[in-house]
């Protein structure tokens, strides 16, 4: 019986390596580690190990039905005991059962192309009407809700702006608030990414490493020429711009658990109950496209490969999509409804 024990070796030295204990799954992994960034390494390894810890099946063995009841464990099973405090939901958040299904899925379409097994288990869909082709019309094996992200509103930026204590803690707020840097993005910028005659950064290792120039305001370099004056050590010998400034660690590269340890100290300062690093980067997309940005500027700003992630910003940005509807909807509503003064009450 295979028991899955994950093992994750290596990622200092360059050469990520994550095993589960089965020769399939393991030489899978190997895979996914030559083609993709360490965290889709570990992100992938964790799937599969939820996947067959719940199954308790050899890798060859499993089932479409085994698939469908790893859907029901994930989101609690028939009991649903275990529920959310954020939405009131039972089990795992469907957005996460679909991303397991996805890394269950891309492990077995790489075990049918060498051979291992006859079929992929995992269904593409569920055919929504009978006749025709199954594979023109489709549902959603897990169909998650897409739910609008938080924005923080100008007092809120302002507040937090107030709260942190350093011109290194502003100028990265500045990264994700006025350039729409991810916090990865943020902690990886170098000292010779800066480009403050052009008034732009180069990130060079975006999400799926993909590359791109963000314009930025002079505010940015404003503050990061402040803290590289007086504030970063002098004795780092480190190219990244952001590192730790006091402590044990003091002239390292900062990182995630840091940034976000500051970021939580500067809610807590400002009274603020929510203002996450990936909000900054939302609240300025939105900001851009309610100023009259194009969506397909704010794409490339984003790093966005599809503009189907950047249309949310057309919904988060209330007051232009109000001032559009604005344009048009009086005209609508005279053309299709009667007045109701020209409607006499019924007796």
């Amino acid at each position: 019986m295979f028991v899955p024990c994950l093992i994750r070796s290596g990622a200092e030295a360059g050469r990520p390596v994550a095993t589960l204990g089965h020769p399939l799954v393991d030489v899978y992994l190997e895979f996914v580690a030559g083609r993709s960034r360490v965290n889709t390494l570990w992100a992938t390894a964790y799937d599969l190990k939820a996947f067959f810890e719940a199954v308790d099946k050899d890798p060859v063995e499993v089932t479409t039905q085994d698939v469908f009841g790893f859907v029901i464990d994930q989101r609690g099973g028939p009991d649903r005991k275990v529920i959310r405090f954020a939405d009131g939901e039972a089990g795992l958040a469907l957005s996460t059962i679909r991303r397991r299904l996805s890394s269950v899925s891309g492990f077995y379409s790489y075990l049918v192309v060498r051979g291992d097994v006859d079929k992929n288990p995992v269904p593409r869909g569920i055919p929504t009407r009978r006749g025709g082709d199954p594979s023109v019309r489709q549902a959603p094996l897990v169909r998650a809700p897409r739910r609008l992200p938080k924005i923080l509103e100008a007092d809120e930026v302002n507040r937090l702006c107030v709260a942190v204590r350093t011109a290194r803690d502003r100028a990265m707020i500045d990264a994700m608030m006025l350039g729409g840097l991810r916090r990865c993005e943020v902690l990886g910028l170098r000292l010779e990414d800066l480009d403050a005659a052009q008034h732009r950064l180069f990130v060079v290792d975006g999400k799926g490493g993909h590359q791109r120039y963000v314009p930025i305001s002079k505010r940015f370099f404003t503050n990061v020429g402040a803290y590289l004056d007086s504030e970063r050590p002098d004795d780092s010998d480190s190219d990244r711009v952001f590192v730790v400034l006091k402590g044990p660690n003091r002239g390292r590269p900062l990182s995630a658990n840091g940034l976000d340890d500051l970021m939580r100290k500067a809610r807590g300062r400002a009274g603020l109950d929510h203002a996450s690093c990936h909000e900054l980067r939302h609240t300025c997309f939105t900001r851009l496209r309610e100023a009259g940005m194009a969506l397909e500027a704010i794409q490339a700003l984003a790093g966005h490969r599809s503009i189907e992630s950047t249309r949310i910003y057309l919904h988060l940005g209330d007051g232009w999509l109000a001032d559009e509807y604005a344009k048009v909807g009086d005209a609508l509503a005279a053309q299709t409804l009667p007045s109701a003064a020209g409607h006499g009450s019924a007796t």
